[in-house]
């Protein structure tokens, strides 16, 4: 047996430098142009990163070491309990800080210290420009004084709260722009007040919240909404819940995120000239019944779960659409081109496919007069079963404007064997668009409505897209 010789040596200090060192030695040092910033940007930067980098950043450079004392406060509270001694702390923290509170997230339990001591801390002067607030009160109203922060604030989400109207009688929010509502309790007329109170909303987030049948939007600012519909119970009982949305008059409303569905919820869209996302229309994937689906009307064209109902006029503006099937379906898509003729993306879920997803002499007719602007296409659990091969292969051959497809495999599936055969199952060399790209991926690509989980998961172009 050879035996292995032991590696070189490494060169003593002072010894024969490699290329590399010496390039490196002699090359000048990269120039410190972030601390050249002033100490507000500084800041601000150190402000949005995690507490404990906020805090390193004293040894980056003398220049940095006073800024962590300034910078804007984050101050989560959740997952600490000890009310009344937590109220100290945050008391003690906030009046040593030279900086502003910037955000701030309570949980239930310091609301449950002695009123005097939370009425001290939410008036102390260093939260007076607050600009973020989350709280919950276990469904209790919260105290007064937390509303004093309503002037300069810009995203607030309430939790677990009893709203009554008393409270929310003159409430204004002058510049909020991001509003949560979770598990609460407010009547039809105060939700409607309190929407109103904030004149340049942006994001309207309503997740299990009750009290209220219905929603009417009436904005001149909103850009996105997102909301769900579930059965939640109050003192053994059904409590009111949400059984229809009227979007009136909503000039720059964008995004409509229909989250979950445990009853059936009517959208009526009446006047929303830029709505070009909507998601996640659904048939059912998660087996609710024909009577827990969504209604989305525009006007008289009407689409119940994903079943185009009644079509009177195609809906041009909307580009980006997401929805979750029982089966993966060939007609039920083509269905809902032909309604959203616009369509440029389109993410799909799909349990099953249980369909053939034939198509060539069924829709022969069909294809010659479809206008097929799809440029992205997202399908999850991809296995190269024949009718997903099928229906992949549709728009490999029709689709003219294809720009990217992304088929998400499913771990135990993916190899190089599978691979090659599904390039030649689905006909890839005779793609009528030459420069699309197809992608097969194990990564997660589809954003579910179980990923929004803050209001401010609204506020992106695209809700839908995950890097995978």
């Amino acid at each position: 047996m050879r035996r292995r010789e032991p590696p070189p040596p490494l060169p003593a200090a002072g010894g024969p430098m490699t290329r590399r060192r010496k390039l490196a030695e002699s090359e000048p040092p990269a120039e410190d142009t972030i601390s050249d910033l002033p100490d507000a940007v500084l800041g601000e930067i150190i402000s949005l990163l995690p507490t404990k980098d906020g805090a390193r950043t004293q040894i980056l450079a003398s220049r940095w070491r006073h800024l962590w004392r300034s910078a804007p406060l984050n101050l989560d509270c959740r997952g600490l309990n000890h009310g009344d001694e937590l109220a100290g702390a945050l008391s003690r923290i906030i009046s040593s800080h030279q900086g502003p509170c910037r955000r701030l997230c309570i949980h239930a339990d310091l609301l449950d210290a002695p009123s005097t001591t939370v009425d001290s801390l939410l008036r102390s002067d260093a939260l007076g420009n607050l600009q973020e607030l989350e709280f919950s009160c276990f469904e209790r109203p919260p105290p007064a004084s937390i509303f004093r922060f309503s002037p300069t604030l810009r995203v607030v989400t309430i939790g677990c709260s009893n709203l009554p109207d008393s409270t929310v009688q003159g409430i204004h929010f002058p510049l909020l722009q991001q509003l949560g509502l979770e598990f609460v309790c407010i009547s039809e007329c105060s939700l409607h007040s309190l929407i109103a109170s904030c004149p340049v909303l942006e994001s309207l987030l309503i997740h299990r919240s009750f009290g209220f049948a219905c929603i009417q939007i009436n904005s001149l600012s909103l850009k996105s909404v997102g909301l769900d519909s579930y059965a939640v119970w109050e003192n053994n009982k059904v409590a009111l819940q949400l059984q229809e949305l009227i979007i009136n008059n909503a000039p720059c409303l964008e995004r409509l995120l229909l989250l979950h569905q445990e009853t059936g919820l009517h959208i009526s869209v009446i006047a929303a000239p830029k709505l070009e996302t909507i998601g996640f229309l659904s048939d059912g994937y998660y087996e609710c019944s024909q009577d827990h689906l969504y209604r989305l009307a525009f006007g008289s064209t009407v689409i119940l779960g994903l079943h185009v109902d009644n079509l009177e006029m195609a809906v041009c503006t909307v580009k980006i659409l997401a929805i979750q099937m029982k089966a993966l379906c060939l007609d039920t898509v083509i269905d809902l081109l032909t309604c959203f003729p616009c369509l440029e993306k389109l993410y799909i879920r799909a349990r099953t496919s249980e369909s053939s997803n034939l198509w060539r002499r069924k829709h022969r007719n069909l294809i010659n007069c479809l206008d097929i602007r799809l440029k992205t296409i997202v399908l999850k659990s991809y296995r190269g079963i024949k009718s997903q091969v099928n229906f992949v292969t549709f728009f490999v051959l029709n689709a003219r404007m294809l720009e990217s497809m992304t088929l998400q495999v499913e771990t135990s599936y993916y190899n190089e064997e599978f691979l090659v055969e599904q390039r030649r199952k689905l006909q890839l060399q005779d793609r009528v668009s030459r420069g699309a790209q197809f992608h097969f991926t194990t990564g997660i690509c589809i954003r579910t409505n179980w990923d929004i989980k803050h209001v401010r998961d609204l506020d992106v172009v695209d809700p839908f897209v995950r890097r995978c």
